[in-house]
Protein backbone atom coordinates (compact mmCIF):
# COMPACT_ATOMS: atom_id res chain seq x y z
CA UNK A 1 0.00 0.00 0.00
CA UNK A 2 1.37 3.20 -0.72
CA UNK A 3 0.11 6.72 0.89
CA UNK A 4 1.94 9.86 -1.05
CA UNK A 5 5.51 8.45 -0.61
CA UNK A 6 5.30 6.48 2.46
CA UNK A 7 5.66 2.62 1.77
CA UNK A 8 3.53 0.73 4.16
CA UNK A 9 4.02 -3.28 5.12
CA UNK A 10 0.80 -4.82 5.09
CA UNK A 11 1.90 -8.29 6.97
CA UNK A 12 5.31 -8.60 9.01
CA UNK A 13 5.64 -12.12 10.06
CA UNK A 14 6.89 -12.82 13.53
CA UNK A 15 10.11 -15.01 14.03
CA UNK A 16 10.50 -17.66 16.81
CA UNK A 17 12.81 -16.48 19.92
CA UNK A 18 14.37 -19.88 20.15
CA UNK A 19 15.76 -20.67 16.60
CA UNK A 20 14.76 -16.96 14.66
CA UNK A 21 12.93 -18.10 11.81
CA UNK A 22 10.10 -16.73 10.43
CA UNK A 23 6.64 -17.86 11.94
CA UNK A 24 4.31 -17.84 8.46
CA UNK A 25 0.77 -17.53 8.68
CA UNK A 26 -0.04 -21.08 8.29
CA UNK A 27 1.72 -22.36 11.22
CA UNK A 28 -0.83 -23.65 13.20
CA UNK A 29 1.20 -25.29 16.23
CA UNK A 30 2.84 -22.11 16.98
CA UNK A 31 2.57 -19.66 19.87
CA UNK A 32 3.22 -16.57 21.29
CA UNK A 33 3.45 -16.29 25.72
CA UNK A 34 3.68 -12.92 27.27
CA UNK A 35 5.51 -13.04 31.01
CA UNK A 36 4.35 -10.45 33.26
CA UNK A 37 7.55 -8.45 34.61
CA UNK A 38 7.38 -8.30 38.29
CA UNK A 39 8.62 -5.94 41.12
CA UNK A 40 10.99 -6.89 44.00
CA UNK A 41 7.96 -7.36 45.73
CA UNK A 42 6.54 -10.15 43.45
CA UNK A 43 4.10 -7.42 42.29
CA UNK A 44 3.11 -7.32 38.53
CA UNK A 45 4.32 -4.01 37.01
CA UNK A 46 2.11 -3.62 34.11
CA UNK A 47 4.76 -4.50 31.38
CA UNK A 48 5.57 -8.24 29.42
CA UNK A 49 8.13 -9.53 28.03
CA UNK A 50 6.94 -11.86 24.77
CA UNK A 51 7.94 -15.06 23.55
CA UNK A 52 6.83 -16.65 20.17
CA UNK A 53 7.92 -20.00 19.55
CA UNK A 54 7.28 -21.57 16.65
CA UNK A 55 5.70 -25.16 15.89
CA UNK A 56 8.63 -26.40 14.74
CA UNK A 57 10.30 -25.96 18.76
CA UNK A 58 6.97 -27.43 20.04
CA UNK A 59 7.06 -30.45 17.47
CA UNK A 60 10.52 -31.23 19.04
CA UNK A 61 9.43 -30.67 22.36
CA UNK A 62 12.12 -28.34 23.41
CA UNK A 63 9.99 -25.57 24.33
CA UNK A 64 10.38 -25.88 28.01
CA UNK A 65 13.89 -25.59 27.49
CA UNK A 66 13.48 -22.78 25.12
CA UNK A 67 11.45 -20.71 27.20
CA UNK A 68 14.24 -21.27 30.23
CA UNK A 69 17.16 -20.67 28.42
CA UNK A 70 15.61 -17.54 26.70
CA UNK A 71 14.29 -16.19 30.54
CA UNK A 72 17.65 -16.66 31.94
CA UNK A 73 19.04 -14.35 29.16
CA UNK A 74 16.91 -11.66 29.92
CA UNK A 75 17.67 -12.07 33.45
CA UNK A 76 14.80 -13.80 34.87
CA UNK A 77 14.80 -16.24 38.04
CA UNK A 78 13.50 -19.83 37.25
CA UNK A 79 11.07 -20.27 40.04
CA UNK A 80 9.08 -17.37 38.54
CA UNK A 81 7.61 -19.19 35.86
CA UNK A 82 5.94 -22.37 36.86
CA UNK A 83 2.47 -21.44 35.08
CA UNK A 84 4.51 -21.36 32.05
CA UNK A 85 4.87 -25.20 31.84
CA UNK A 86 1.07 -25.77 32.79
CA UNK A 87 0.79 -23.63 29.60
CA UNK A 88 2.95 -24.93 27.21
CA UNK A 89 2.07 -28.34 28.69
CA UNK A 90 1.78 -31.74 26.61
CA UNK A 91 -0.86 -31.58 23.76
CA UNK A 92 -1.72 -35.10 23.93
CA UNK A 93 -3.38 -33.93 27.36
CA UNK A 94 -6.31 -32.71 25.65
CA UNK A 95 -7.23 -35.77 23.60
Amino acid sequence: MENAQITLETYVPRKCSATNRLIGAKDHASVQINIGNVDENGRYTGSFTTYALSGFVRAQSEADDSINRLATKDGRTLYSLPVLYWLIGNDDSYE
